[in-house]
């Protein structure tokens, strides 16, 4: 199992077979887990409480999840007597506009994480925090279901809760059915394996591994449809809006002074060249790592594969990630090339001239 609970504006949902039929069955501890937070940070730049409650029953009990100008964020957890305490700093030279807040704990193994990252950018804080309690399921479940007892800022996108520990650093962007080029025709992403060749803008590479995670579908996963014949397209696809198309063409050039430009999903979602697509509270994505990072072909257009970067010399956040058993020998090195990323109207401007 994995995810339990999960809320944002429009839904809520926790699992019965988890939680309970009611209090009493609640009052238990939930000794092992995650609870991941999206939201936007204050344009006023004022620090938010993203969520907090407080108890008095079976015993004294505070949960405070906190977020500073400059992207730092709080975590407060009081249980009787004991408290824990841990901060990651803000940033405040960086321009940050959303966060992702990661607090994962295991009681028995004393043991807490708390992580912080930017959905748009390769950018993930993480601190290893001192021992954290037992969270009892009575409270994950009024922070779900009960948000009138709650202090939720209302930049706070969703929120959700696992069983597990959940990683954190590159994920992937591709729903299963993605149709990926290979020298024998196009194939599902999801039934691609390691050794499988692949066609990128580059020409052919063999896949290194596959990276796969189940996710809330809100924030930034919450999946956006691009429309045929758009930008190349050849069929309709359904990506995470972090995803990015590599655009080249004589247009381009033109436009931008450049011979290839970066396009996130997300800036395409705009009712013409794409929409947010609508699906459960979760989604599974899966997403390629090839040994050269390149753009995978995909129905007529590029998409970029995903990025590594040096993670392999970063043993705490590898061992973090959906990577922590991929063995050196196969663990790539990536180096990004140096395309501009364009700005949603930028994207529009060019989706528009093509369609023209």
């Amino acid at each position: 199992m994995s995810w339990i609970a999960v809320s944002d504006a429009e839904r809520r949902w926790s699992d019965a077979a988890v939680f309970g039929p009611d209090a009493q069955a609640r009052y238990r501890l939930q000794t092992r887990g995650s609870i991941v937070i999206e939201t936007r940070l204050s344009p006023e730049g004022r620090p938010q409480t993203l969520l907090g409650y407080e108890r008095r029953h079976p015993w004294a009990g505070r949960i405070s999840f906190q977020a500073v100008p400059g992207g730092g964020v709080v975590v407060i957890l009081a249980q009787g007597d004991a408290v824990f305490h841990s901060v990651v700093p803000p940033e405040s030279e960086e321009r940050t506009d959303t966060l992702r807040l990661t607090f994962s704990w295991d009681a028995p193994a004393r043991w807490g994480r708390l992580t912080v990252e930017r959905p748009e950018s390769d950018r993930v804080r993480m601190l290893e925090t001192p021992p954290p309690p037992p969270l009892m399921l009575e409270d994950l479940y009024t922070m779900i279901e009960r948000p009138e007892l709650c202090e939720r800022d209302r930049d706070v996108i969703y929120c959700a809760i696992s069983d597990a520990v959940e990683p954190v650093g590159p994920m992937p962007s591709l729903t299963a059915g993605t149709p990926v080029e290979t020298p024998r025709g196009p194939r599902r992403a999801d039934a691609l394996r390691p050794g499988d060749r692949v066609l990128t803008l580059g020409g052919v590479q063999e896949v290194v591994a596959l990276a796969t995670r189940e996710v809330p579908a809100m924030g930034a996963f919450a999946p956006v449809t691009l429309r045929a014949p758009y930008l190349g397209l050849t069929r309709d696809i359904t990506i995470a809006p972090q995803q990015r198309l590599v655009i080249g063409g004589s247009d381009v050039e033109y436009l931008f002074g450049r011979e290839a430009v970066l396009i996130p999903a997300e800036a395409l979602a705009n009712g013409f060249t794409g929409y947010r697509a609508q699906t459960g509270a979760f989604l599974s994505y899966v997403q390629v790592v090839l040994a050269r990072h390149d753009a995978l072909r995909v129905a007529g257009a590029g998409l970029e594969s995903l990025y590594l970067g040096r993670l392999r010399r970063d043993r705490a956040l590898r061992a973090a990630s959906l990577f922590a058993g991929l063995e050196d020998a196969r663990f790539p090195e990536h180096l990004r090339a140096g395309y501009q990323t364009l700005r949603p109207f930028e994207a529009v401007t060019l989706a528009e001239a093509r369609a023209a």
